[in-house]
């Protein structure tokens, strides 16, 4: 179907950060075809008005455990490792298939409604959460989580890693695609790690990794190995795959050089850092050495939301305090880390992120006829300081509507937050039993 959206302004985050007003945006199928301007000979079959509309690609939230929705408002106000070990992996322990395909249920749709076409997932019994995806029409990159405590179950959990890729790599219309996930240089064992980053070699796809998020954890890498995280996994020759990192928060200089020498994505979490007291990463410097930063909100245990607008919020503004440096993220930056960076993360750059011609129709359209959008000085400043979840109106993943006038579409709302709310208490009893 050919789709029109008229009379938009469009924020394209294309290589320049074109900014189109009162534009057209024209989409053919699955892709765009015109933006700010239409295709000759092209008829749509349905014309979208976009009047005091700001148009976007789609957010990426590049680093999530969508199932934990059911762990929302469960394990707050507490330090990092008690908040993990005493709460966290009781709760996990318990986890079944059932309690994972309702929490991602859950959380894609507080996805969709806050303007999320794609997301980078790391979780257990990721089958059932590649089955939420492709009922749900989202995009996701998918990884099952690696860890070996014991060789049993390192065993188990990498065969079913490989398993989610054999069986979902490439599906729900190509909307779903496979990583392999090892928790943590913490949770693996060198050896194990190693297996990891082979295994991702053949199959040539990319790792998503916790490092550096806490500072127990460096402290006890350098007592452990002698050297940081980040060193440890230069060293084990991890970071040679395309390598998505989560937090690197406790990263010195010679960690933020390897971080750029080896082409990592850091994949900034502002909000779950400051929740969990790890610190504020040093995004500037690593912005600084060419690192492409990309946004995530992690899990709702240590978020409470998926809602990215915060932390692009959050990411623009915290660092200026921090750098006591005004220009520190600028709008346009954060912007870019909520997108197309975003995209990068999930090695999909080519494909989504931007509003380009031959790039993925996955777009939302933000409601500015709300009076925080007034005056209307600069629409990339507007989204970056102003914008909110609930301003978004219009969601198209792949040129189909997700989200029609603030429904989605693909998702029963009452039914999953019915069985959301069953299962969560469900699993709390499992877990206080």
């Amino acid at each position: 179907m050919n789709r029109l959206i008229e009379n938009a302004t469009l924020l394209t985050v294309d290589p320049t950060d074109t900014v189109y007003p009162a534009a057209p945006l024209a989409m053919a199928g699955d892709r765009l075809v015109g933006v700010g301007t239409v295709p000759d000979g092209f008829v749509p079959d349905e014309t979208v008005d976009g009047t005091d509309h700001l148009v976007l690609p789609g957010l990426v939230n590049a680093h999530t455990h969508i199932p934990m929705a059911l762990f929302r408002n469960y394990a707050d106000d507490l330090p990092f490792w008690p908040w993990l070990m005493e709460r966290i992996k009781p709760m996990e322990d318990h986890l079944s298939a059932e309690h994972v395909y309702a929490g991602t249920r859950l959380g894609v749709l507080e996805l969709l409604q806050a303007g999320v076409t794609s997301f980078l997932d790391m979780y257990f019994f990721m089958d059932q959460v590649a089955r939420g995806v492709e009922e749900s029409g989202i995009r996701a990159c998918l990884c099952g989580g690696l860890l070996d405590p014991n060789p049993e179950l390192g065993a188990f959990l990498f065969k079913e890693a490989t398993h989610l890729h054999d069986t979902w790599h490439g599906k729900a219309g190509g909307r779903l695609t496979v990583q392999l996930g090892p928790h943590s240089p913490y949770l693996c064992s060198a050896g194990y790690l190693k297996e990891a980053a082979q295994e991702a070699q053949r199959r040539n796809i990319g790792l998503h990794i916790h490092v550096s998020e806490s500072r127990e954890e460096v402290a006890n890498s350098r007592g452990a190995h002698g050297k940081t995280p980040v060193q440890y996994l230069a060293d084990l020759g991890v970071l040679e795959r395309p390598t998505a990192a989560a937090h690197c928060v406790h990263v010195d200089e010679a960690d933020q050089s390897l971080l750029a020498e080896y082409q990592v994505k850091v994949l900034h979490n502002p909000t779950s850092n400051l929740k969990l007291a790890n610190g504020v990463a040093p995004i500037p410097q690593l912005l600084a050495k060419g690192v492409t930063v990309a946004l995530g909100t992690d899990g709702h245990a240590s978020n409470n939301n998926v809602n990215l607008f915060e932390e692009l919020h959050l990411a623009a503004l915290l660092h200026k305090g921090i750098q006591a440096d005004a220009e520190a993220v600028p709008a346009a930056t954060a912007i870019r880390m909520a997108t197309l960076n975003g995209a990068k993360a999930l090695g999909l750059e080519h494909e989504i992120g931007s509003l380009e011609v031959g790039k993925k129709a996955d777009v939302i359209m933000l409601d500015a006829r709300k009076p925080h959008y007034w005056p209307r000085h600069n629409p990339v400043a507007a989204v970056t300081y102003s914008a909110q979840a609930a301003d978004v109106r219009h969601v198209f993943i792949n040129g189909e509507w997700v989200v029609k006038d603030y429904a989605v579409q693909t998702l029963d709302p009452e039914a999953v937050l019915q069985e959301g709310e069953a299962l969560a208490q469900d699993l709390v009893r499992r877990a206080t039993a």
